[in-house]
């Protein structure tokens, strides 16, 4: 039975001494609910594994207290690293870069880590306590919608042993991924942050040229073919209202932009549309829609997060 729990003194003490017996703890993040455990322990990790039901050739990030925490788990440590952190954390920016020998491999086999400082007072209170680096991906089953609340997190995943309930996710969509192992910046995984902010930082970055096949190897989460998808089938469109829907399992819910028609209306501004999307898949889930046509969004870099989720839980 999950126990759901205020993040008190009393909460954190719970979660610390879960952690520490090598099982799993559900927390908050300012992107999405996590699912931690010490990166330290393959038994630890491979619960996380297990309960999501994810394939093992799809790593973990690693979430860390500190820049210092976050230096100790790489063997290769870029200047550029420390520029960014400097800038960007604690926030939805997560690093790729080389794996020191001392840190098992999460996931696939691989030598470098994904690691990042989350900008959540929960998840860094949890952290400090426990004073270990939490591997954590998204708080749901493999495959399915992240979770923006605890309940998302109990609906999707109810053996989690706790849940620290911090409230809704102000981001409600993951951390942008940036593999620093080469000689560019490469972009892994688009997210909260937005690329044009990372491209006025540190110059340019190299963006992804090809699909990652499914069973091979990758440094980063979220680059499998199908991701963040509801139970209903997901149809992109870009006319909500002028598809054919003769042939489509009902009922059918519509996912659109403000000052459209549809069943969920979102915000027209990429941030806001962003930080409800998952909480709108939920609830069209919940209402036990069959189908979910979305209006596609603007091909302009500054909604490239949101197309990506929704092309993979349309794929």
């Amino acid at each position: 039975m999950t126990s759901v729990v205020r993040p008190d003194a009393e909460g954190l003490r719970r979660a610390v001494e879960i952690l520490r017996a090598d099982s799993v703890v559900a927390f908050p993040t300012e992107t999405v609910y996590g699912l931690g455990a010490n990166a330290f322990s393959e038994k630890a990790v491979g619960e996380i594994y297990r309960l999501k039901q994810r394939p093992s050739w799809n790593p973990l990030i690693v979430h860390v207290a500190d820049v210092a925490a976050a230096r100790s788990l790489s063997d290769e440590w870029p200047d550029l690293a420390d520029d960014l952190a400097a800038r960007f954390w604690p926030g939805p920016l997560t690093l790729v870069v080389r794996r020191a020998a001392r840190l098992p491999g999460i996931g696939a086999a691989n030598d470098t880590v994904a690691v990042r400082v989350p900008a959540h007072p929960v998840a860094l209170d949890l952290l400090r306590a426990s004073g270990l680096p939490l591997a954590a991906p998204s708080a749901n089953r493999s495959e399915s919608i992240s979770p923006t609340t605890a309940g998302h997190v109990l609906r999707s995943l109810p053996d989690v042993p706790l849940v620290l309930d911090g409230g809704v996710c102000s981001w409600g969509i993951e951390s942008t991924v940036l593999d620093l192992t080469g000689d560019v910046p490469r972009l892994l995984r688009p997210g909260a942050l937005g690329l044009r902010v990372l491209r006025d930082a540190i110059g340019t970055i190299t963006l992804p040229d090809a699909e990652t096949v499914d069973g091979a190897a990758r440094p980063s989460p979220g680059m499998s073919r199908r991701h963040y998808a509801p139970r209903a089938e997901v149809i992109l469109c870009k006319d909500v209202r002028d598809l054919d829907r003769s042939g489509l399992a009902e009922p059918i819910g519509v996912l659109a932009y403000e000052g459209s028609e549809g069943t969920e209306i979102l915000s027209a501004d990429p941030r806001e549309y962003a930080a409800d999307l998952y909480a709108a898949l939920h609830r069209l889930d919940d209402a036990g829609v069959a189908t979910i046509l979305v209006q596609e969004p603007p091909q302009t870099e500054d909604w490239l997060a949101v197309r990506d989720r929704l092309s993979r839980a349309a794929a």
